[in-house]
C-alpha cells in the first residue's frame, strides 16, 4: 500500500517534526510504501490557505496514493465536523483510507466511524474556540491593568512586508 504523511503546524515557530517521525516510524512498522509528505505551516482555520492540504487532495484524484496518514484529525481542520467529513467524504470518493495515529479507531470499519469523525471535528472546533476565549481574556486583562499592546503609535517595519494569504491570492 501506497502512504502519504500529512503534517501541519499552526505557526512559522513550530515545527512538524516531531509529527513526521513518529508518522514515518508507524508508515514502516505497517509495511507503507511512503511515497510523500506533505508538511504545512499555516492555521488550519484558515480555509483554502492550506497550500500542502490542497496538493494532498490533488494528488489523491490521480491516484498516487491508497493511505493518508496524520497525527490527529485536529492537523486537518480545526472548522468543524462538516470539514472533517467533507475531507473524509472525499478521500473515500479516491479510494483513500485516512489514519490518524491519536485517534486509533480510524482504523476502524463501519458506520460508527463517521459519528467519530464528526465528533473529533468538534471537539477541535471547541478546544480552538477555547484557547481563542482564553488569549482574549488574558489581554482583555492586560488592557484593564492599563498596559498597551502592539506597536507603538507611528512605528514603521524595518523591512517591506510580503503579499500573503488573501492578498495573495488576488495579486495579479
Amino acid at each position: 500500500m501506497k502512504a502519504v504523511i500529512y503534517s501541519r503546524v499552526s505557526t512559522q515557530e513550530q515545527s512538524t517534526n516531531n509529527q513526521v517521525l513518529v508518522l514515518k516510524d508507524w508508515c514502516a512498522h505497517r509495511g507503507y510504501e511512503l511515497v510523500e509528505t506533505y508538511q504545512e505551516n499555516e492555521s488550519a482555520w484558515k480555509a483554502g490557505h492550506q497550500r500542502e492540504l490542497s496538493m494532498l487532495i490533488d494528488d489523491a484524484k490521480k491516484g498516487k496514493f491508497n493511505i493518508v496518514l496524520v497525527w490527529s484529525l485536529d492537523r486537518l481542520s480545526r472548522e468543524g465536523a462538516l470539514s472533517i467529513l467533507e475531507l473524509i467524504n472525499k478521500f473515500n470518493k479516491y479510494g483513500i483510507k485516512l489514519l490518524s495515529y491519536q485517534e486509533s479507531w480510524t482504523d476502524a470499519p463501519g458506520e460508527l466511524a463517521d459519528l467519530l469523525y464528526a465528533l473529533a471535528g468538534w471537539v477541535a472546533k471547541m478546544e480552538s474556540e477555547r484557547r481563542s476565549e482564553r488569549t482574549k481574556a488574558g489581554l482583555a486583562r492586560v488592557r484593564s491593568e492599563g498596559k498597551i499592546i502592539g506597536r507603538p503609535k507611528g512605528s514603521k517595519d524595518s523591512k517591506k512586508r510580503g503579499r500573503r494569504g488573501y492578498l495573495l491570492r488576488y495579486a495579479k
